[in-house]
């Protein structure tokens, strides 16, 4: 029996599992929907935004691995691969914010209130809703073809060991990168920005660069964790690995808290009516407070957590951090989009089961994914360097 025979079982009670959470949870959202149609929409958005940033981060860390060809990225690459993998599904699970873009954004339901305003004619040509479906579909295109090619190539490579495969995905992840770069920028524009239309800024995509690049390689560790206690993943797998991982998963905490504070501190300071007031809604009451949180739990504590080479060396430790941020990326993408709809926070039933809902048909696919290929690419030329990387 190989690796993924002995898995088999274990991956398919989890993916039944996740996908009858799933079902079950959109069904009681579909049931919500029906009285509370508006506050259905708003939740959906905040659900599929954070799931969405999983494989979008995924794809970045993926050609980040191209790239640079370390070794770092051998044991979780196939779960990046997966990940990308899902892209199909998520086009198809965007199909709700369109059909609820009225109650979404407000510029569609009332497209003359930009207009009429001689300092934002040129947002009014920007945000229509037929090139805003235009674009989504652009995005989506690249993002889909991109996961194409890479796990095309992949799994040819998995078939045939040609070692020509390794640098055509390399050839293809620089550009790949610049293209993923402007979708992700647009899209966050487009799908979060745009529910404040006269508020912007120009660091806005970065900052969701970053936090996709996060909950991406959180989400890997911890799935990896699991994973670790099984061949051939468990003799791959060592501390000193897992302590590379934790060293990037550091990069990624601090370069959130640096964008974050950047844009925060030239904001504030500059004080322009129109830049200013996404934070005057966000830094006081209630959302003040969860702002407060994000500091200290998304930021302070792991950023201490993770300096430690033993937290990093120890997996199950490492895998709890890693869980740790995923859930404190759920809490940072409310606090930015549910401000443009409430004045202090409130969860409702949507919330909740628009989260398990999209989460749990998600992760069924995701796990789909994982058993259709081998756990690790052992036919990668470059893979020989990675088994003898000491622990």
């Amino acid at each position: 029996m190989n690796a993924m025979d002995a898995l088999t079982p274990k991956l398919e009670r989890s993916q039944r599992t996740a996908l009858l959470v799933g079902i079950v949870s959109l069904a009681v959202c579909a049931v919500y929907a029906g009285g509370h149609r508006e506050q259905f929409f708003h939740s959906y958005l905040l659900a599929y935004v954070f799931w969405l940033a999983i494989p979008l981060g995924a794809m970045a860390i993926l050609m980040l691995h191209h790239l640079t060809g370390g070794w770092w990225g051998y044991p979780i690459r196939r779960l990046l691969e997966a990940a990308t993998r899902t892209f199909g599904l998520m086009a198809l699970l965007f199909v709700p914010v369109l059909l609820g873009m009225s109650r979404l954004y407000g510029w569609v339901a009332h497209p003359g209130e930009l207009a009429s305003n001689p300092d934002y004619k040129f947002k009014a040509l920007y945000l229509t809703p037929r090139f805003f479906v235009v674009r989504a579909v652009i995005y989506f295109l690249i993002w889909l073809t991109l996961a194409w090619a890479l796990n095309r190539w992949s799994s040819e490579q998995d078939r045939t060991g040609d070692p020509r495969l390794a640098e055509r995905m390399e050839n293809i992840s620089g550009p790949g990168l610049v293209l993923w770069g402007l979708a992700v920028t647009y899209a966050s524009v487009d799908w979060v920005m745009s529910l404040e239309p006269r508020w912007f800024s120009t660091i806005y995509g970065m900052i969701f660069m970053v936090i996709e690049a996060l909950i991406a390689m959180s989400f890997v560790v911890y799935v990896l964790r699991k994973l670790a206690v099984q061949e051939p993943i468990a003799s791959i797998v060592t501390p000193q690995q897992f302590n590379d991982l934790g060293n990037l998963m550091l990069a990624f905490v601090m370069l959130w808290a640096y964008l974050g504070f950047s844009q925060f501190l030239l904001i504030w300071a500059g004080n322009i009516k129109d830049e200013i007031q996404w934070y005057m809604s966000r830094a006081f009451g209630g959302w003040g407070a969860i702002a407060a949180v994000l500091i200290v739990l998304h930021f302070t504590l792991p950023f201490l957590l993770l300096l430690q080479r033993g937290v990093k060396r120890r997996l199950g430790v490492l895998s709890f951090v890693a869980g740790f941020l995923v859930v404190l990326t759920l809490v940072d993408i409310y606090w930015m989009v549910a401000p443009a709809y409430e004045k202090e926070p409130k969860v409702f039933v949507s919330d909740v089961f628009a989260v398990l809902g999209i989460g749990g048909v998600w992760i069924a696919a995701f796990l789909w994914q994982v058993r259709k290929m081998p756990l690790l690419p052992l036919k990668d030329p470059r893979f020989e360097g990675a088994l003898q990387h000491g622990d």
